[in-house]
């Protein structure tokens, strides 16, 4: 077993503690399901948060990265771990993320964390992913403004449409876990 398998099967025990939950609930994409995860609690958590950012860091490898975001609010916790880790490792890559509506005061941003992602390389990271549609959010946002989009990692995949939506568009999708792990 590698490093990586057993930092895996730990957070997985997080995930699957802190995280995931059965029970009637409405997801984002509006769509009614009996389980649901929550990262949050894992996400916050000092060993969820570091195991996360060293599996994150290493599907990086051989991947172009010149920043790493996301969509507040599920990408916003993996942000500034991930960023952390590559600096400490020899390969900074900042962070940014992607707001929801653009902010009506202030600096007017939609993309906040650096000035200008005109081609640069991208990883969107997401905490979980359903039908895909809420980092998609932050895909079209970053494309417009000129960024090249090199990959999108999910903590946990639903398989609920995600991963065809990111074929169908071009884009390299890589959850470290799916839905099915834990049921």
């Amino acid at each position: 077993m590698t490093g990586n398998d057993s930092k895996r099967d730990r957070l997985r025990e997080i995930i699957a503690r802190r995280s995931f939950f059965r029970g009637d609930i409405t997801l984002a994409s509006g769509k009614k399901s009996s389980f649901y995860f929550d990262m949050k609690p894992s996400m916050f958590d000092p060993e969820g948060a570091d195991l996360m950012s060293d599996l994150i860091f290493a599907r990086l490898a051989g991947v172009p990265c010149d920043l790493v975001g996301g969509l507040e609010m599920g990408a916003v916790p993996l942000i500034s771990p991930v960023s952390i880790k590559s600096r400490a490792a020899g390969r900074p890559i900042p962070g940014f993320f992607v707001r929801k509506a653009v902010k009506d005061h202030g600096t007017k941003k939609l993309i906040d964390g650096v000035s200008d992602v005109t081609g640069q390389s991208v990883v969107i990271v997401e905490d979980v992913t359903t039908t895909g549609q809420s980092a998609m959010q932050a895909v079209r946002a970053l494309e417009a403004a000129g960024a090249k989009i090199t990959l999108v990692i999910s903590i946990v995949d639903r398989e609920d449409g995600a991963e065809d939506l990111y074929r169908e568009a071009g884009i390299p999708f890589a959850p470290l876990f799916k839905a099915h792990e834990f049921l």
